[in-house]
């Protein structure tokens, strides 16, 4: 009994260790891409709460925490509430295989992989729920975008993976880092990583393939109805959404917690600093498409994805499938 409580502990400390670090760096995401925006548009950005508007996120917090919730009268209260907090969920529970360094994981499963690919494919269902239970046509339309937009993106990414999965030959992710020791993934599936930066742009709802929150046709889409907390568990679950998918990137192609040269000084730097280091780069990728690129329409962002990216993605497992039978490598 001893030992159940304690190993409860510290399976606990160890989800508050990830979980409260994320949702400060959440919040800090959202200072950054208005400091990022900012500076790329020759303006200063958030300046006005805290040296350099570093409180800015704490008070636009307390601000969402104290105002009131509105449902709309003609919702599905329970789903309304619900909708929300699983999205929210979702975008955290996915952490628990991620690793921050070898050994540093809470769950070290076999199929870390599969497990984010249906964790990523559930969080349709909130946005879904939301649009539905919400009564409104503006809502509803952008959560029928968006449940299309994260299905059709999703193959996609599936594909993308199995290029990785057959080249590291493990669905484990801390295996397919230690993998990366000799080159990262990223060089000779350079395509592939466009390709997937591409598709998580579209996966989480970001410019330029923001159509189901496309302000100027669907007032925010699916959670136009949404106030106070519940609309701060969306926002808080689609920057969660981008430093897991960020994430994702780092272990499948990046290297993970593997410096770039195995040389000093880059090798006295701790493995975890490394991998937050390149999560941080790829958000940069995620500030600087919303600040550049112009909004797809939905007819193009469907093409992209059926036309263009799935063909792509499964031409190249073919190729990679190929290449790795013919130097025996399989």
């Amino acid at each position: 009994m001893v030992e159940n409580v304690v190993t409860l502990a510290i399976i606990v400390a160890q989800i508050m260790a990830i979980v409260g670090p994320l949702l400060l760096a959440v919040a800090y995401t959202t200072w950054a891409e208005r400091k990022v925006i900012g500076a790329m548009q020759l303006r200063q950005g958030p300046m006005t709460v805290g040296p350099w508007g570093l409180l800015q996120p704490i008070a636009d917090g307390a601000k969402l925490f104290l105002k009131e919730t509105v449902i709309p009268s003609g919702a599905n209260k329970v789903v309304f509430i619900a909708a929300p907090m699983i999205t929210f969920v979702l975008a955290l529970i996915g952490w628990a295989v991620i690793p921050f360094a070898e050994g540093w994981v809470i769950a070290d499963i076999n199929v870390g992989i599969l497990y984010l690919l249906a964790v990523s494919s559930l969080g349709v269902y909130g946005v879904v729920m939301a649009g539905w239970a919400s009564n409104s046509r503006y809502a509803f339309l952008g959560a029928m975008r968006s449940s299309a937009q994260m299905i059709s993106y999703e193959i996609a990414i599936g594909l993308i993976i199995i290029n990785v999965l057959i080249t590291a030959g493990s669905l484990n992710l801390t295996e397919i880092v230690l993998a990366q020791q000799s080159v990262w993934y990223i060089i000779p599936h350079f395509p592939m990583f466009i390709v997937f930066i591409a598709a998580i742009l579209a996966e989480t709802n970001r410019h330029p393939f923001d159509l189901p929150e496309d302000e100027s046709s669907l007032v925010t889409g699916y959670n136009v109805e949404y106030s106070s907390m519940a609309f701060a568990l969306f926002f808080l679950g689609e920057y969660a959404n981008m430093i897991l998918m960020s994430a994702i990137a780092v272990i499948l192609f990046l290297g993970g917690w593997l410096p770039p040269i195995d040389i000093a000084p880059f090798n006295w730097i701790p493995g975890p600093i490394w991998f937050i280091l390149k999560i941080c780069a790829v958000l940069f990728i995620f500030f600087w498409a919303r600040a550049t690129l112009p909004r797809y329409r939905y007819d193009q962002l469907m093409r992209l994805g059926w036309k263009v990216f799935l063909p792509f993605s499964l031409l190249w497992v073919v190729l990679t499938s190929g290449v790795l039978l013919a130097f025996d490598m399989l």
